[in-house]
């Protein structure tokens, strides 16, 4: 199994971090969902206010919901508003090859945000030509329908999904429609193997009880534009464009009322290159862009960008030992700036059993619901610092056999100027744990 949890795809084997695969297309016939899926991860602790992934915040090792991040073919779909809308994830499970998932700080390697952990929702059309169709019906109203062409090609390769899902709810107040739509495109061309990505989700639901003794409703859109492009062996450009609205009503039978409407766009550029120092040493580095705005009838009319380079040098040694070296400059506001490093190492004690430790620091940057938001109970602060936290762990893996595989992993997380969730209070807290 070959994974992108790193500067560059390897082998699950050779990985120095605590990374777990969940396959999607080979799980589609019992799972019915994006949630579902990631419910086969012990590690991932997915609070779910209504089936389906109506509305769910993930947590890694025990970190806010704000505090893991969500890509998409290593591309931020992580939301500027909220991070309440970081499952917000357009592409229908159909689209979906694999989730990786990163246990511990990805900051090094993806920036803010990846405080508890990173999973990386990896598209893929299928290896053959196919056409794939599913409904059910239900209590609750439920009528779901997902359709799905994949046509293989030698240099094109293409997939067009669909996915329908209606409830009444299981209880009034709790009724339900997610619409998604997916274009997933790969290409190999002269300069190298390149994709396109197209998704749009629309999901209106109830949300009664969901923020308080309020008979609430809500809508949340998501458009999506991702391309990524090799250029030649040892380079790759990325950009991506994401918008994200969020309409809500406090009361559904008085929305005069209280309502807000919020949308926000993010654009996100990336160039990253190898170079291969030598049989045992490989060079990364690269640089990466990001501007955010948003406007809102309560948070404003606000923009920030960032701007990061990184570089990473991973050593081999006898196929038993493994070092990898790492460290990331991200400036933000006002030409502040956060410094991630990560130290990653592992030995090989026999053919079946790998020890591994690591040490790294993460960031968050405060969203624009902690910096500016104001009801009747909650006040933002402008003036919040960024999170950070350092990340200590060790484990071991345990690999007889191609189709078997195990671990454990000990962990200690120290955060510092924490916010809450809705931007009253900082505090210092370490976090320990362990995880098989």
């Amino acid at each position: 199994m070959v994974v992108t949890g790193t500067f560059e795809p390897m082998s699950l084997e050779e990985m120095d971090r605590a990374i777990r695969v969940l396959p999607a297309r080979s799980q589609s016939l019992v799972v019915n969902t994006l949630a579902d899926l990631l419910k086969l991860d012990p590690s991932l602790d997915l609070g779910e206010r209504a089936p389906n992934g109506l509305q769910g915040d993930l947590s890694i090792r025990g970190a806010g919901f704000g505090k893991t991040l969500v890509l998409l073919n290593g591309m931020r779909l992580n939301d500027a508003q909220s991070g309440h809308h970081n499952l917000d994830i357009p592409v229908p499970l159909d689209s979906v090859e694999r989730v990786e998932v990163l246990r511990g700080s990805g900051s090094t390697m993806y920036g803010a945000d990846a405080v508890g952990g990173v999973i990386n929702i990896i598209t893929q059309p299928p290896p053959v030509t196919e056409f794939r169709l599913r409904t059910a019906f239900g209590s609750d109203g439920i009528n779901q329908q997902r359709a799905a062409l994949g046509i293989a090609g030698r240099r094109v390769s293409e997939q067009v999904s669909f996915s329908r899902d209606f409830s009444s709810g299981f209880r009034p107040g709790r009724d339900y429609r997610n619409l998604q739509f997916a274009s997933v495109t790969r290409l190999a061309t002269d300069f190298g193997n390149g994709s396109i990505n197209l998704a749009y989700m629309d999901h209106p639901f109830g949300a009664d009880q969901f923020y308080g003794n309020f008979n609430s409703w809500e809508d949340t859109k998501t458009w999506f534009a991702g391309v990524q492009q090799a250029v030649g062996a040892k380079t790759t450009a990325s950009f991506a464009f994401r918008r994200h609205s969020d309409l809500f009503v406090l009361y559904r039978d008085r929305p005069e009322v209280f309502t807000n409407h919020h949308a926000d766009e993010s654009y996100q550029a990336a160039v990253r290159r190898r170079e291969e120092m030598s049989t045992s040493t490989t060079l990364y580095y690269g640089v990466e862009g990001l501007h955010e705005s948003i406007a809102s009838n309560n948070l404003g009319a606000h923009a920030r960008s960032r701007a990061a380079a990184y570089a990473a040098a991973d050593f081999r040694a006898l196929k038993r030992f493994s070092l990898t070296l790492s460290a990331r400059e991200e400036i933000y506001r006002n030409f502040s700036a956060a410094f991630t490093p990560t130290v990653a190492g592992g030995v090989w004690v026999s053919p079946q059993w790998k020890l591994r430790a690591s040490t790294s620091r993460a960031f968050r940057i405060p969203s624009y619901t902690d910096l500016y938001y104001h009801d009747p109970g909650n006040v933002g602060s402008p003036t919040l610092r960024p999170e950070s936290a350092w990340t200590y762990e060790t484990g071991f893996d345990w690999v007889p056999s191609a189709r078997l595989r195990g671990g454990l992993t000990l962990f200690e997380r120290r955060e510092h100027d924490g916010i809450d969730s809705y931007a009253l209070d900082t505090f210092r807290h370490p976090h320990l744990g362990f995880q098989l």
